[in-house]
């Protein structure tokens, strides 16, 4: 099955360009606010929402597409959307609280600790 960009509308393609432009600026910032900010707790953010929200609009936009192209609707991208969605802040959320883990281990005094470990709570030599 072929499908040629010439067969879309150009109010079409304009939709679908803003989409691209949407997707590709929020990828953008995200890249920039990784690079920018300065502590592992402070990158994990700009990376999450990129990925979900630029992952929605080159999404919309590979929707779009193929559904002017092919004259039917086509939908079968939005799993991919799902799926970037759901496991991103998952991913993001195991590896903060890892991180947390560590620090607390190192005895990082940066690291909020939790309720009921301070040198009262701990175990008599």
């Amino acid at each position: 099955m072929t499908y040629h960009a010439a067969d879309i509308p150009v109010w079409g393609a304009v939709l679908i360009a803003s989409f691209m432009i949407f997707g590709g600026a929020l990828a953008l910032i995200g890249a920039i606010g990784f690079l920018k900010l300065s502590t592992f707790y402070d990158r994990i953010h700009p990376p999450t929402l990129s990925t979900s929200w630029g992952t929605g609009g080159i999404m919309m936009a590979s929707i779009l597409f193929f559904t002017f192209a092919s004259g039917r609707p086509v939908l079968h991208e939005i799993l991919i959307g799902i799926f970037v969605t759901v496991t991103t802040p998952v991913t993001f959320m195991l590896l903060a609280r890892a991180a947390l883990h560590r620090d607390r281990a190192d005895g990082n005094p940066d690291v909020p600790q939790p309720k009921g470990a301070g040198p009262e709570m701990q175990e008599p030599d």
